[in-house]
């Protein structure tokens, strides 16, 4: 990796750590303020590189900024409609949120598809969409 490479991940991780920043645009400006004009691609790369995520305040480092929100706070609700389950999210969360149910992988999911504040659970076969309600909840109080 190069010097200029590592000097503006340092930024960025100094960035994502200071303050929210909603999008990569923005951050892209920020950083071109600072003397570091980088393609999306290239941001793109160093945002993935050093594990940050979108989060409902913005981009967000594995770590997390100390006063991030608690994972689970960001559920509204869990729902079901006797076939598949919807859980509702702040703004944002869902794709956080439904990533953590991904990496957890419980036998009871087959997938999930979220979007900005919804994400739809599918249940593996024989599972019934109550049991998943139950089991969803438990996975989201455990969520860190």
């Amino acid at each position: 990796m190069s010097a200029e490479a590592r000097d503006r991940r340092k930024l960025i991780r100094e960035l994502l750590v200071a303050r929210p920043i909603a999008t990569q645009e923005e951050l892209r400006s920020v950083l071109a303020e600072r003397g570091h004009g980088v393609t999306q691609a290239t941001l793109s790369r160093d945002l993935a590189h050093l594990g940050a995520r979108r989060a409902a305040s913005g981009y967000e480092l594995p770590d997390g900024p100390p006063n991030a929100p608690h994972l689970p706070d960001l559920v509204r609700s869990i729902d079901d409609n006797g076939t598949m389950v919807v859980i509702h999210t702040a703004p944002g969360a869902a794709q956080i949120i439904a990533s953590a149910l991904d990496r957890a992988k419980p036998i009871e999911i087959l997938g999930t598809i979220a979007g900005d504040d919804a994400i739809f659970v599918a249940p593996a076969r024989g599972v019934a969409a109550q049991k998943l309600v139950k089991r969803v909840r438990e996975l989201v109080r455990a969520i860190k």
